[in-house]
């Protein structure tokens, strides 16, 4: 019988769910809508239906442990705490003790960014790393912090918010509500205000100049930037220009060994990884330079998210064995 643990990613239209085994292989996984507009109750019942027809499809498995990713999950209390994209949810659901009492097993629960850190410590290009940073280039921007082979979570459970550092004085409105976030400039919607600007500062001289703003996607820019489009690759510039000033802050707080760029902006490759570096170079510390390496994730597929949940519930597991 071979041990698994449960990996739950939740976002704010689907949840994927699979069965993970301790060398990082998916055995069985799936996806459900998150109904974030609906009861929590009914969330978990479907859930938990999901997860009992996927251990018919993973064979002779022992679940030994439940992780959960999800917006604004708190380690510590194990709930999610005031969560805008889930809020038909109310201000916050005991989402580890409902599970647990269902499983029978640990569950631990953690953001999506501190378990996409977990899950490149374990399966993926930080395996044997000590002191890294991931940050997750998705419609947002978010990051997971290891300090000495442990996920820092602060105080209260919420550490590692590098997309809410202000980088522009009265910048950008965010989605948190205030002005010039990392994160407004830097992801899939950042990268699109760009595009924008640039079409509006060069009278829409671009292949993308047709496009509305809602049609736009941060891989059309890609692909316009593929085919030599300059503007879109000016796009990218900035965008990289940004984020690597903002990370020769963070390597001046935290010193990590490795910054590793996660999720769809950094599929970009060396659009976004290039002017990122050069910015990050630049404006270190001189005692930092050439220190930190600038990686993308090596994890691909439609599990990513899933194997840094099972990450979780492994470590949590292994800490118990080990105790």
């Amino acid at each position: 019988m071979t041990a698994v643990t449960l990996g739950i990613d939740v976002g704010g239209t689907n949840t994927k769910i699979g069965f993970v085994d301790r060398h990082g292989k998916c055995l069985a996984s799936t996806h459900i809508s998150t109904g974030a507009d609906e009861p929590f109750d009914n969330f978990l019942k479907n859930v938990f239906s999901t997860v009992e027809k996927l251990k018919e499809e993973a064979g002779e498995i022992e679940m030994v442990a439940v992780g959960v990713g999800a917006p604004n999950a708190n380690y510590y209390n194990g709930k999610i705490e005031k969560a805008v994209n889930l809020k038909g949810w109310g201000e916050e659901v005991a989402i580890a003790d409902l599970m647990q009492d269902y499983f029978k097993v640990p569950v631990a629960i953690t953001n999506d960014a501190n378990a996409a850190a977990l899950g490149e410590m374990k399966f993926g290009v930080a395996q044997g790393m000590k002191n890294f940073i991931v940050v997750t280039l998705g419609t947002g921007l978010g990051s997971g912090i290891i300090v000495n082979g442990d996920l820092l979570y602060g105080h209260d459970g919420f550490a590692g918010e590098l997309g809410h550092i202000n980088v522009v004085e009265d910048g950008r409105i965010c989605g948190c509500g205030r002005r010039g976030c990392l994160e407004t400039y830097v992801s899939a919607t950042g990268i699109k205000r760009t595009m924008f600007e640039l079409l509006g500062d060069n009278n829409g001289k671009s292949t993308l100049s047709n496009k509305t703003f809602d049609e736009l996607t941060a891989k059309d820019i890609f692909l316009a930037a593929e085919d030599g489009d300059e503007l879109a690759k000016e796009a990218f510039e900035v965008t990289g220009e940004v984020l690597g000033k903002s990370l020769a802050d963070t390597i001046a707080i935290f010193s990590p060994e490795a910054i590793v760029l996660f999720g769809g902006l950094a599929s970009a490759g060396e659009f976004i990884t290039e002017p990122t570096r050069r910015s990050m170079e630049e404006h270190c510390l001189s005692l930092f330079k050439g220190k930190t390496r600038l990686v993308v994730s090596n994890l691909e597929g439609d599990n990513t998210a899933i194997l840094g949940s099972s990450a979780l519930a492994w470590q949590e597991y292994e800490k118990r064995q080990n105790a």
